[in-house]
């Protein structure tokens, strides 16, 4: 069966004065124009192309790689908006549609906006919605505390970050356990700290607990090779300064400088940490 909103590999059954016809197991056939032809090719040959619907509303193969997949998110630009929704930018020739009634918040042509690929049932075609919590479902989990997932900037809220972890599920960081600057639409690893009732994910953007002291030790040697053997911090200095050098809390970098003093490491003097050679 060849698969819409995804990539598919298929054999070259023919040639056509349009370009060439794909087959897969099934003997199902799609179209992959001219423009994407290989220059050189023999029937049968495989290629992995991904599928989608043209202007007319027919299955085409393309070679180009577009910036989402079907039941994927991903940060588009809205490149215009008609009396029917708004076409999005989704790196092929025939823009994604995500109608009003999708839009969470009304879509103006050079913003960007994070958004979920769907297939709309009712007209089998490939939609985006940018109410992208209802494509997220918390009831039954497949993750564990201190598990490492993969998360996707949301939105912003009073108390932190929402993010999307595992393409599944909604989680937040609150805003004590961010340490850089977070965009809608970035792409990064996480840790689940904690799974509050109702299944709510709390999550780090670092080890917990004793996990975080040896990472954060090696941000700190990284730190100090980078520095020729010195930084200047104390345990004594400010959170903010601690933050902004080191994207960590005061509380970890405390710990993760006993590691590393332990360990006859570094030496800590009035004016800052020093490497011993």
């Amino acid at each position: 069966m060849i698969k819409l909103g995804q990539y598919n590999t298929l054999e070259i059954l023919r040639e056509a004065e349009q370009g060439v016809y794909l087959i897969d197991e099934d003997d199902n056939e799609v179209l992959l124009p001219n423009r994407y032809v290989p220059e050189s090719f023999k029937i049968w040959d495989k290629i992995e192309v991904f599928v989608y619907l043209d202007n007319e509303e027919r299955p085409v193969a393309t070679t180009d790689k577009p910036y989402i997949e079907l039941n994927d998110f991903a940060l588009l630009r809205c490149n215009q908006v008609t009396d029917y929704g708004a076409f999005l930018d989704w790196g092929l020739v025939k823009e994604l549609f995500c109608p009003f009634k999708e839009q969470a918040f009304k879509m103006k042509p050079g913003g960007w906006y994070l958004v979920h690929c769907y297939l709309d049932e009712k007209t089998d075609r490939l939609v985006a919605s940018s109410k992208t919590n209802r494509f997220l479902d918390n009831k039954e989990l497949s993750i564990e505390q201190f598990d490492e997932v993969d998360l996707i900037v949301s939105h912003p809220s009073d108390i932190g970050m929402n993010v999307i972890v595992n393409k599944k599920y909604k989680g937040l960081i609150y805003k004590d356990n961010i340490f850089t600057h977070l965009s809608v639409g970035d792409k990064l690893k996480g840790i689940v700290k904690k799974i509050r009732p109702g299944n709510k994910l709390d999550i780090s953007l670092g080890q917990i607990g004793y996990r975080n002291i040896e990472p954060n030790a090696d941000r700190i040697m990284e730190e100090l090779n980078d520095n020729s053997g010195y930084l200047e911090l104390t345990d004594k200095s400010s959170p903010e300064t601690i933050k902004e050098m080191l994207q960590m809390s005061k509380k970890n970098f405390k710990k993760a400088l006993g590691t590393l003093y332990k360990k006859r490491l570094i030496e800590i003097k009035p004016d800052g940490i020093y490497l011993i050679e």
